[in-house]
C-alpha cells in the first residue's frame, strides 16, 4: 500500500481560511460506507441519521496557546544588550511534568542543549536535552501560574493552510473543550453548538467524553512511499469510568458508536480490547489506522476532510474503503465543499 495511493487533487480555493459564523452551518455530506451512496445535508440534519441508544464519542480535549516567542540569552555576555540573542519559537507538545515540555524548536541550530530563553521578565526557559527525533525537552521557569501565563504570552496554533488570523481564539475551540493539553483542535467537534448537543441528548442518544491531547504527528506528513513503515508519535489520552460505561451499555443495547473526529475514534480504538469492551484507562497511544485494520467499537464517523496523502485520510479509508472515499472526495470538490480544519463535514454510516 503506497502513500500516493491517497492522492487527490484539491483546488486551494476550497481551502476554508475562516470559520463559519454560526458553527453548525456547515455541509454534510453522509457516506454510507458500505454501498458508497452520498446524500448532501446541512450538518443540523444529523439528527435525521441518529437514532435513541446511540452513542456519540466525543474528544473535550482543549487546544492551549503553544507557541511561544522569545530570545536566546547569552548570560555571560557584559551588558543587557549583548545578552538578548537571536529570536527563537518553542512551540508546546506535551507535557512531561510540572515545568518540562516536549517541544519543537526554531530555529534548531540555535537552541542546543543548555541553551537559555527569555520569553518575558515573567518565564524563562533552558533546554534540557535534544531527543532522538530533533524535538526538546525544555524546562521552563516562572512564578506564578504557568497556564495563566501561558494564556498571557502563547499564540493559538493553527495548521499551516490557514493564512488568515483568526479573530475569536474560540472558535479553534470545540464548545464542550475542558482539558488543556492539545496542540491542534478535534475539528469534528468544532460543528456542534450547545443547543444541537442538548436536541441531540433529547432523542435519546447518549454522549460519552473521552481525551486525547492532539500532537502534531497527527498531521505530518507521511515521508515513506510504504504506507506500513510510517509511525505515529504518541499522544496521551484518557477513558475515564463514566465514558466507559456508557459506551458499553450503548453497544449491549444495541445502540451505535459514533465517534466524533479521528481522534475519538484512536482513543476508543486504543482502549478497547479484542473482545469489544472499552477499558477506562490512560495512558500514551501511537496507534495507526489504516486500511486493513479491523475495527474493534467504532461504527460511524463524524469527520472533517482531509489533507491528500495524510494519516488522517487513511484512517477513514480504513473505515469505508479507499474507493469508496476517494470518489466521496472527488463528488466533494465537485460541489465544492469546503475542506479541511474550518471546512463542512462528512458523517461515514
Amino acid at each position: 500500500m503506497k502513500t500516493s495511493d491517497f492522492y487527490y487533487d484539491l483546488p486551494e480555493e476550497l481551502i476554508a481560511q475562516d470559520p463559519l459564523t454560526d458553527r453548525s452551518a456547515s455541509r454534510l455530506m453522509v457516506l454510507n460506507r458500505t454501498s458508497g451512496i452520498i446524500t448532501h445535508k446541512h450538518f443540523t440534519d444529523i439528527t435525521d441519521y441518529l437514532r435513541p441508544g446511540d452513542c456519540l464519542v466525543r474528544n473535550n480535549t482543549k487546544v492551549i496557546p503553544a507557541r511561544l516567542f522569545g530570545h536566546k540569552i547569552h548570560p555571560e555576555k557584559d551588558t543587557p544588550e549583548e545578552r538578548i540573542g537571536a529570536s527563537v519559537e518553542v512551540f508546546l507538545l506535551k507535557r512531561k511534568s510540572d515545568n518540562v515540555w516536549e517541544t519543537l524548536v526554531r530555529p534548531g541550530k540555535k537552541l542546543r542543549e543548555g541553551a537559555k530563553v527569555s520569553f518575558s521578565d515573567k518565564l524563562s526557559a533552558t533546554i534540557e536535552s535534544v531527543l532522538p527525533d530533533g524535538n526538546r525537552l525544555v524546562k521552563f521557569e516562572y512564578e506564578g501560574i504557568f497556564e495563566e501565563i501561558l494564556d498571557e504570552l502563547g499564540q493559538v496554533p493553527l495548521p499551516p493552510y490557514i493564512k488568515h488570523e483568526l479573530k475569536d481564539a474560540d472558535r479553534y475551540q470545540t464548545v464542550y473543550a475542558k482539558y488543556d493539553g492539545s496542540a491542534a483542535a478535534p475539528t469534528a467537534g468544532l460543528h456542534f453548538t450547545d443547543e444541537l448537543l442538548a436536541k441531540i441528548s433529547a432523542q435519546g442518544i447518549q454522549i460519552a467524553d473521552v481525551t486525547l491531547h492532539v500532537g502534531l504527528g497527527t498531521f505530518r506528513p507521511v515521508k515513506v512511499d510504504d504506507v506500513t513503515k510510517h509511525h505515529m508519535h504518541t499522544e496521551f489520552y484518557r477513558v475515564t469510568d463514566e465514558a466507559a460505561d456508557i459506551i458499553n451499555t450503548a453497544k449491549q443495547n444495541g445502540g451505535r458508536i459514533i465517534c466524533v473526529g479521528t481522534t475519538s475514534c484512536r482513543t476508543i480504538e486504543s482502549a478497547t480490547d479484542d473482545d469489544g469492551i472499552i477499558h477506562a484507562g490512560e495512558g500514551d497511544t501511537d496507534i495507526f489506522i489504516y486500511p486493513g485494520y479491523r475495527f474493534k467499537l467504532t461504527q460511524g464517523l463524524i469527520t472533517n476532510f482531509h489533507l491528500p496523502e495524510s494519516t488522517l485520510l487513511m484512517l477513514v479509508s480504513a473505515l469505508s474503503d479507499r474507493e469508496t472515499i476517494l470518489a466521496a472526495y472527488a463528488e466533494a470538490v465537485r460541489e465544492k465543499y469546503r475542506f479541511f480544519s474550518f471546512g463542512d463535514a462528512m458523517l461515514i454510516i
